[in-house]
């Protein structure tokens, strides 16, 4: 009898082995497929964050651009005491690009004045500057300060990186004698700026817009 029960076990094992096998290769095969890494071609691309740019320099570019114009007034409000309006016109022409020139020497920053309506051909701004006056004309017209406005960037010039500064300078009393209203224009001014400048366009200015700008430019380079 033990003879005879021997292949019905065996038989029964076999049996159940396949079907065992059968359920299994399944979960097996999912299994395996869980644990398969990604290919590398599929893998989610992760782009790395930009390193924020160092402003330590911009008090120092703000600081330097308050120190030009009130010394550009000086010598203005000087000339206008000795010989009126008239020889103002002159004295701006010359002293402002000159104490821009000196300011620049001793602090190493290009620094100039600039206008989207210029007086002198020199103050016609670049592509950065010519943005940052049209949004200040933007924000002026919704009520913001012209004494308030600036702009600070580092930008990529030319392969090099350059730190850029601009501060808005609004019209002043003073300025519409020159700048003001045809109307209001000081008469010997108004006589002076047309032999000067012909093609003049830096007219038509009230007292708190803005008339132009500051500029500061240096390269990191240079600013070390």
């Amino acid at each position: 009898m033990r003879t005879g029960a021997r292949p019905f076990t065996s038989r029964r094992s076999r049996a159940l082995t396949r079907i065992v096998g059968l359920l299994a290769a399944p979960a097996v095969l999912a299994l395996a497929g869980c644990a398969q890494a990604p290919a590398p071609d599929q893998a989610p691309a992760l782009a790395a964050p930009a390193a924020p740019a160092d402003m330590s320099w911009l008090p120092q570019a703000r600081e330097i651009s308050q120190t030009v114009p009130p010394r550009l007034l000086a010598v203005l409000q000087e000339e206008i005491a000795r010989g009126g309006f008239g020889g103002a016109v002159e004295v701006c022409r010359d002293k402002a690009p000159a104490l821009a020139r000196a300011a620049s020497e001793q602090t190493g920053w290009q620094i100039r004045r600039v206008s989207l309506r210029e007086r002198n051909p020199r103050a016609i701004p670049d592509a950065w500057e010519r943005a940052a006056l049209e949004d200040f004309d933007r924000r002026a017209a919704a009520r913001e300060s012209a004494a308030t406005l600036e702009r600070a960037e580092v930008v990529m010039e030319g392969g090099q990186v350059v730190r850029r500064y601009i501060r808005a300078l609004p019209t002043m009393e003073l300025c519409v004698n020159c700048h003001g209203r045809p109307e209001r224009l000081n008469p010997a001014a108004a006589a002076r700026i047309r032999q000067l400048y012909p093609a003049d366009r830096a007219v038509g200015y009230q007292v708190g817009e803005i008339r132009g700008a500051i500029t500061l430019k240096r390269a990191v380079a240079a600013a070390n």
